[in-house]
């Protein structure tokens, strides 16, 4: 069964970074693993009609998906009928991925730093909101999370992306904005706006001079990982097989580079690993998500 064709399934448009890493690991594991590698793009409800997708496969290892944290993470706690168990209807496979979040003031916040914006806030709270790509999203609740370790009770402003967010943060029109750095780098390099702080456990390779939140003395960290999957029962020398060919492909030089291009970390972690980690993360978002009061639609 060596030459089947392996369907690697992404649950985004073309283009995006899922589907930018996915196209990568598949030129990578055709090589690897000695069979055709295609990607398969099935966007739709931020991931889900992937992951239900995914669910109904045969778990031969010839169906995979690659996959951002949120929809397994995040997304559990939104909706009461997603269709699938994050933890009993998958395989984990590989870490893939991993990256934190960038929280950037633009000219709408006063100058100093993360400090300064968030007392400005708290005596101001008509203005005290920031930005994100979307309602639902890891970066809505780390923003929760970074108001409620702060004291400040920020209104979260959803956007339908990253780029319209950025823009009205550049425009003044919102203070602050909270998501991946790769929406806000360029322009904090052009200083149209500045990015106060990253919020994971270490510094950012992209941004070595920027503090995490909790180098400021805000105790609170946010991450997100890339991690491929198969449906539930896949072999366990299946998995394995797979799994070496993803950190093969991980060590290569030109993956890392474009990986880090867009803003994420080359970060290899094997199956238990990805296991272990999604669970975590799974009861990390559990109370800020109940506490949000946030119910998607």
């Amino acid at each position: 069964a060596q030459e089947r064709t392996i369907k690697l399934m992404v649950g985004f448009p073309p283009g995006g970074s899922v589907d930018q890493v996915a196209r990568l690991l598949a030129d990578k594991l055709r090589a690897s693993l000695g069979q055709t590698v295609i990607v398969d793009n099935k966007p739709g409800a931020g991931g889900r009609v992937a992951l239900n997708e995914l669910k109904k496969t045969a778990p031969d290892g010839q169906t995979l998906l690659l996959s951002p944290s949120g929809a397994l993470v995040i997304q559990p706690w939104l909706y009461s009928n997603l269709g699938y168990d994050p933890i009993k209807d998958f395989t984990p496979i590989s870490r893939v991925t991993t990256f934190d979040f960038a929280v950037t003031a633009g000219p709408g916040a006063p100058a100093g730093d993360l400090k300064a914006v968030l007392a400005w806030m708290k005596a101001n709270p008509t203005k005290a909101s920031y930005a994100t790509s979307g309602a639902g999203t890891v970066p809505h609740f780390a923003g929760q999370l970074l108001g409620q370790a702060a004291g400040v009770t920020m209104t979260h402003v959803a956007y339908r992306g990253g780029a319209p967010a950025a823009q009205d943060l550049i425009g003044g029109q919102v203070p602050l904005m909270v998501d991946t750095a790769s929406e806000t780098i360029e322009h904090h390099k052009a200083g149209k706006v500045r990015i106060l702080a990253v919020t994971g456990e270490q510094r950012s390779k992209s941004l070595p001079e920027v503090p995490t939140l909790k180098e400021l003395g805000i105790q609170t960290a946010a991450d997100a990982f890339f991690g491929l999957y198969g449906p539930a029962g896949m072999p366990a020398d299946v998995v394995a097989r797979i799994d070496r060919a993803v950190a093969e492909a991980l060590k290569a030089q030109d993956v890392q580079d474009r990986i880090f291009a867009l803003g994420l970390v080359a970060s290899h972690a094997p199956a238990a690993e990805l296991a272990a980690t999604q669970a975590a993360h799974l009861k990390r978002w559990e109370a800020p998500i109940k506490a949000s009061g946030f119910k998607a639609e």
